[in-house]
Order: C-alpha cells, then sequence, then structure tokens
C-alpha cells in the first residue's frame, strides 16, 4: 500500500538514498545522492517515490514504473537495471518494516485528561498518560505510564494497563483484566467478556457465571474488533509478543503461547491450548479441549478437531497433515475423469457379457 502523509505527522519526509541504505542496512547502487520521498508499490510508484520490490510476482509491473529508485531484494535487483538508483537488501520485508517506522514514527500521545472523559477518584494513572474524549476509567484501575486511552474507551473496575500501551477508540476491558506492557488494541478490541458458558435446563439453557480472568501479557497486539472470553473458573491467557489479526476470538480458559500469528477471523473454542510460535492463516478453527503444538501451522480454512504435534502443518477439515490433505485433493478432482473411465469399463463388460450371454457363455458377474 502506498505510504501517506497521513500516516505521519502530516507532511512527506524524504531521504537520499545513501540515507535509506543506512537506514535499512542496505547497499546503495546507482545515484546515492537521489532525493525520495515515502515508498510506493511499483504499479503505484511516482517519480518522487521509493518503489519497492520483494516478491517475484511483482516484476511485471517494473517495465511500467515511474519510480527513479527502488528498494529491492538481492535476488531480484537484476531485473532492475532501468531505476536511476537502487537500495539493495537482503531481507525486504524486514528493511521496508525499519525504513517506515524511520520515515513515520507512531505520534507520541500528548499527556492528560480530555474534559468529557470520566476518571474514577480512585483510579490510580501514571506519568505521560492520555486520556481520550469520553473515555471511562471506572473504580480501582491503574493504568501503567505514558499509556494512551483513545476515545470512548471503557477500562472496567479493577482493570490494569501496562506501561506504553495504546488502546485505540472503542476498546473495552471488563472488570479485572489485566493488559501487560508496549501492548496495542486496536479499535473495538473486547477483552474479559463472558464466555458462551450454558447448562440445559427444565426451560432453557442455563448461564454459568464467568468468574475467571483474562491476562495478556506484553508486547501484544490485537487487531479490531478482536474479541477475548475471561475465563469461567481459571484464566484466559495470551502469551508475551503475540499478534493477532482483525475479528479473532479466543473462547474461555483458552492459552495462547508466545510469538503466536493468528490471521483474521480465527476462532479458538474453550479449553483449547496453543503452543509458541504457532502460525494460523485466516479462518482457521480450533475445537475445544484441543492442543496445538509448538510450531504447528495452520492453513487458511483449517478445521482442527484434535491434538496436532508441535511442528505439524495441517490444512483441510477435519485438518490432516498438508502433504496428506493435497494428495486426498488431487484424487478428489480426479473423480469425474475416474467416473468416466468406470462407466466406459462398464459398458464394455456389459457388451462383452452380452455378447458370451448369445454363445451360451457364464454371467460375468
Amino acid at each position: 500500500m502506498r505510504t501517506e502523509a497521513s500516516a505521519g505527522t502530516g507532511a512527506f519526509p524524504t531521504l537520499t538514498l545513501r540515507e535509506v541504505a543506512e537506514t535499512v542496512g542496505g547497499d546503495v547502487e546507482g545515484e546515492a545522492s537521489l532525493r525520495v520521498r515515502g515508498v510506493a508499490p511499483l504499479e503505484e510508484a511516482g517519480p518522487g517515490d521509493l518503489a519497492f520490490l520483494a516478491d517475484r510476482r511483482y516484476l511485471r509491473f517494473v517495465e511500467g514504473c515511474r519510480a527513479q529508485a527502488i528498494l529491492v531484494t538481492r535476488e531480484l535487483a537484476p531485473f532492475t537495471g532501468a531505476f536511476q538508483g537502487r537500495v539493495v537488501v537482503t531481507d525486504g520485508h524486514q528493511a521496508l518494516a525499519r525504513l517506515l517506522r524511520h520515515l513515520f514514527p507512531p505520534p507520541p500521545p500528548k499527556p492528560g485528561i480530555h474534559p468529557t472523559a470520566v476518571v474514577a477518584s480512585t483510579a490510580r494513572l501514571g506519568q505521560g498518560v492520555a486520556v481520550g474524549p469520553y473515555a471511562v476509567v471506572e473504580e480501582e484501575v491503574v493504568v501503567g505510564e505514558r499509556v494512551s486511552i483513545a476515545a470512548h474507551c471503557v477500562l472496567g473496575r479493577g482493570s490494569q494497563v501496562g506501561d506504553d500501551s495504546v488502546l485505540h477508540p472503542h476498546v473495552v476491558l471488563y472488570p479485572g483484566v489485566r493488559v501487560g506492557k508496549r501492548v496495542i488494541l486496536h479499535a473495538g478490541v473486547r477483552l474479559g467478556v463472558d464466555g458462551f458458558g450454558y447448562v440445559p435446563g427444565p426451560e432453557g439453557p442455563v448461564k454459568v457465571p464467568q468468574i475467571g480472568g483474562c491476562v495478556v501479557e506484553d508486547d501484544v497486539e490485537m487487531g479490531a474488533n478482536t474479541c477475548v472470553d475471561r475465563g469461567s473458573i481459571g484464566r484466559t491467557v495470551v502469551g508475551r509478543g503475540t499478534k493477532l489479526d482483525n475479528l479473532v476470538h479466543l473462547a474461555h480458559n483458552v492459552r495462547i503461547g508466545r510469538r503466536v500469528l493468528m490471521a483474521a477471523m480465527v476462532g479458538v473454542a474453550g479449553s483449547s491450548r496453543v503452543g509458541d510460535d504457532v502460525q494460523m492463516g485466516g479462518q482457521a478453527g480450533v475445537a475445544g479441549h484441543v492442543e496445538v503444538g509448538p510450531g504447528a501451522r495452520l492453513a487458511a480454512q483449517a478445521g482442527v478437531i484434535g491434538d496436532i504435534p508441535p511442528g505439524e502443518t495441517v490444512s483441510g477439515f477435519p485438518a490432516r497433515n498438508h502433504r496428506e490433505f493435497f494428495r486426498a485433493m488431487g484424487h478428489l478432482f480426479r473423480m469425474e475423469d475416474l467416473l468416466s473411465r468406470l462407466k466406459r469399463l462398464e459398458s464394455r463388460c456389459a457388451a462383452v457379457e452380452e455378447k458370451l450371454g448369445g454363445r451360451g457363455g457364464k454371467d460375468l458377474r
């Protein structure tokens, strides 16, 4: 996506290619003094932009690119000779992340409490905290230093937020939720919601009170409208360094390990455990009381109904070894051809039987 002024402080920052290379740890080829502003995809980059190429699939846009300079991987650099200047790196996406952080650092929060915010007298706010319009901070809440609480956030009674965390608009922390340091919660995140707990009763489902905790450890980021239930009687825990995309749902008593990655619309049912360094593709689902081993990878829309060993890659429903699943899919896609061949064989057998039958032969069936 093309970088825009609104992503930073309002003005387009500019750098020479030499400065870009120093920032990302790359090498300059061509005009090192060439000045660029922002970064743009090949198909959108103009004369003043730094084009970006890290995937062979986008080579088709090189010829028509209007940019004078490009940030490119060593593997693809030989295909970009038309540019006046190049910054060549080993890992394009790592370099892009470093460059964008340099060009568009997040604006520091402006400390203070907006006049429309409601902050309880027993709440404790650290130094440098910013509380936005119409935010509500209830009794006995503890907020660390330099925390940003945006408009319409609600921090329930007794909840805690660690230093340098950012709560975007409309984040809700139910009572007693604990959020660690440097956590980023995007718009609409809900933490500590009641889990889906009911037991059958003579007049219909009876709600089981959800009295457990909800803990988010340090350096976690959660996308918009992600929802994490509180435990029923235990705790729901999201481990340090885990990153959740938009619209992820974690049910009650789920335990998520460290550095886990979950793409959009992943769902994990109650009491399941996900080990460290697991990766889950979009719309993957994990049934309740299941254990996903450390380092496992779940392809998009994988449906996990049983334990997954550590390091395993699975896909499909029910989720199975990735290679086995694709072999099975290959056979399935050949089904129409196999059925046609079977029908032809049946016709030939019927013709042979009829012919032999006319000669007094035995029925081959």
